[in-house]
């Protein structure tokens, strides 16, 4: 069928990114309940912050191995599909936590959520490089960016009320029920899911062609250093809160969903900023790199400042880092889109994504034997995680060449 006839029955792209940025929001709903119910859990499963941390990097073990394989089921069966499979792996496995009595039962549920969830990012990417203008990809990145980290923001607070007043089994179980609705809307989107033999007539893009781009491996560098110091947040600054600064469970999760909802708000007006620079004649290279430099400056300040500083202070330097964090969110998909295109887009965030995952799995779990072996302190947790923002700042200026689509015939 003609590419025209195709496009001519698609479901138009702004409600195509709203779905795919309501999917990362309940995707990282889903995921971030753990860590806001981590004192409740621990207390009522007997867990050590040893045990809190492998269930943790149980999650991202399964999340970042999934990666690849997600990304080449999008190229072979089409992205919304696989989209519509892991959504529903992920809501399942959120509501059947509640039901839990043990370690090892809610390890293997956040290892099947992992599973479910590692398909967000590697389908969203294929979706918008096939059917969203190159002129409008900086602000659909930026509403995608938006969804996921306003997961955070809107999970901790109202899971940290609903835990407060209910408990966290109550809590899981009407999450996941809630995210299966989204399925409903998401099952009559019409879009283009181009396959690599559909490049244009093209050859297709190999993996190996895509392993061998040296950008790849910059930015999958700089993605692995920004999740060290993402997820580290997201692990373990309401249990930071709550157990090493007093704080009850309805101040820490007032302070951090709005530090998080500061971040979704950058990310928003990043992704249109983008837009504006690069059609005004700003180089991308220059509009994406700079933001991610920026954001991994301020990571360095706020980990090596948060545990020795007044909390006033503490709390004034998390939000600057959720701000810069923020703006630099929506170039992590915007330069795999730009450079992979159509054809190459969904592997390339596959294998990117998967080495930027890995700090959920190590970094968690590392951050949690640190923990416990400076007797519950977390200033050796938070130093590890201020300086890995060095190795962020060697793959996005250092290692990432000029960012402009890849002509893969020649590649």
């Amino acid at each position: 069928m003609p590419t025209e006839a195709r496009a001519a029955r698609t479901t138009a792209p702004l409600v195509l990114v709203g779905l795919m940025a309501l999917s990362l929001f309940i995707n990282y709903v889903d995921r971030g309940n753990l860590a806001t119910g981590a004192t409740q859990i621990r207390a009522d499963l007997d867990l050590s912050a040893t045990a809190y941390g492998a269930l943790a990097a149980g999650f991202y073990f399964a999340y970042a191995f999934c990666q690849l394989p997600s990304g080449a089921l999008s190229d072979r069966i089409g992205g919304k599909r696989v989209l519509f499979i892991g959504a529903l792996l992920w809501s399942v496995s959120t509501l059947l936590t509640g039901f839990v009595e043990g370690f090892m039962g809610l390890f293997v549920l956040r290892m099947m959520l992992g599973m479910g969830e590692s398909v967000a990012f590697t389908t969203t990417s294929k979706i918008i490089a096939s059917n969203v203008p190159r002129a409008q990809m900086g602000l659909a990145n930026g509403v995608i960016g938006f969804g996921y980290l306003v997961g955070p923001a809107a999970g901790t607070l109202l899971g940290g009320l609903l835990m407060a007043q209910w408990g966290w089994r109550a809590t899981f179980v009407l999450f996941g029920a809630v995210s299966l609705l989204w399925l409903v809307p998401w099952s009559r989107v019409q879009i283009i899911d181009a396959k690599p033999v559909e490049n244009d007539g093209q050859k297709p893009v190999t993996m190996r062609q895509i392993l061998g781009r040296r950008a790849l491996w910059g930015a999958a560098l700089g993605h692995f250093a920004g999740n060290w110091n993402w997820y580290f947040i997201l692990g373990y600054l309401p249990m930071y809160l709550e157990m090493q600064r007093g704080f009850s469970k309805e101040h820490m999760a007032t302070v951090v969903s709005s530090a998080y909802l500061v971040n979704a708000l950058a990310a928003l007006l990043a992704g249109w900023a983008f837009d504006k620079a690069i059609l005004r004649g700003w180089s991308a290279s220059f509009t994406l790199k700079v933001p991610l430099a920026a954001a991994h400056i301020a990571g360095l300040g706020c980990m090596l400042a948060m545990p020795v500083l007044p909390i006033g202070a503490c709390i004034a330097l998390l939000f600057v880092y959720e701000i810069f964090l923020g703006f630099s969110s929506p170039a992590y998909f915007m330069i795999p889109q730009i450079m992979g295109g159509p054809a190459a887009a969904a592997r390339w965030v596959g294998v990117q994504n998967m080495m930027g995952n890995m700090p959920g799995i190590i970094g968690v779990l590392f951050a949690g034997v640190l923990i416990d072996a400076s007797g519950g302190a977390y200033g050796t947790a938070f130093l590890l995680a201020g300086l890995v923002n060095i190795l962020g700042l060697i793959g996005w200026i250092g290692i990432l060449p000029k960012v402009e689509p890849v002509d893969w015939e020649a590649a």
